[in-house]
């Protein structure tokens, strides 16, 4: 199984902490998220690591040769960084057909080893993670299920919409190798068409909505976690996120 991780995009909202380096170097405790994701993923046996790069990629780079990983752990560059992170998806198409099982992950994520050890060890092999414990609003992405089964994935629901239940979704998923492929023919349609400027979310929920069925999640409410978008993120993850991750790695 392979991971490929998106971290191209440049923390605007983050004020200052996002503009000195990518989100994916922030720190907490001494570690960066990148390292946290490595650590994981390393700990699972993932055979290999691709990172779509574009803001400051250079210190992603540095930050991969300082933690030694270099044979295990790539970048792919992304010049249009500052479009859509569909961009991103569309660097990594190579690895998106390269008939693996792969690991679909966002970069910007403080979260307990339990939830990545759920994607990886799911029975479902195109699986989404979902959290029914979040608060509503306009910025999380949201998983809704009917009938158990997924029918919607976005950040604005319709009003009409029936389901049973909501929840958020972590922005990491299992893919097996058919849906990979479908995910690579997808985007390049959305670049060809012109929608370089989509969150990448947009092709995903394409797949889904064509074949509901052949998609699953894993609910993981209850173990914490965080995206990492705002300044107020930055202080959560380090005074509540981190604290309940911590304690539970030394259970």
């Amino acid at each position: 199984m392979k991971a490929i991780i998106l971290a191209a995009g440049v923390g605007r909202r983050l004020g200052k902490d996002g503009q000195t380096q990518p989100k994916c170097l922030l720190k907490f405790h001494g570690k960066s998220l990148l390292e946290r994701h490595l650590n994981y993923l390393c700990h699972y046996q993932i055979d290999e690591v691709v990172i779509a790069a574009g803001y400051q990629a250079q210190k992603i780079q540095e930050e991969i040769k300082a933690l030694g990983v270099e044979n295990w752990v790539s970048t792919v560059y992304n010049p249009d960084y500052t479009k859509g992170s569909v961009i991103s998806l569309w660097t990594l198409r190579q690895q998106l057909v390269a008939d693996d099982d792969i690991l679909l992950m966002d970069a910007d994520v403080l979260y307990d080893r339990r939830i990545i050890e759920r994607l990886i060890k799911t029975n479902i092999p195109n699986s989404f993670l979902l959290d029914r414990d979040f608060e509503p609003g306009d910025e999380p992405v949201k998983l809704c299920v009917r009938d158990n089964y997924l029918v919607e994935f976005r950040k604005q629901v319709a009003l009409d919409l029936v389901y049973d239940f909501a929840g958020e979704s972590v922005g990491f998923f299992r893919f097996g190798s058919a849906v990979a492929q479908r995910l690579a023919t997808r985007t390049e349609e959305y670049v060809a068409d012109g929608l370089d400027n989509e969150p990448y979310e947009e092709v995903i929920r394409d797949l889904l909505l064509e074949t509901p069925e052949t998609f699953g999640y894993e609910d993981i409410t209850g173990l914490p976690w965080i995206e990492i978008d705002f300044s107020q993120d930055i202080q959560r993850a380090q005074n509540d996120i981190l604290p309940q991750i911590e304690v539970a790695e030394n259970l």
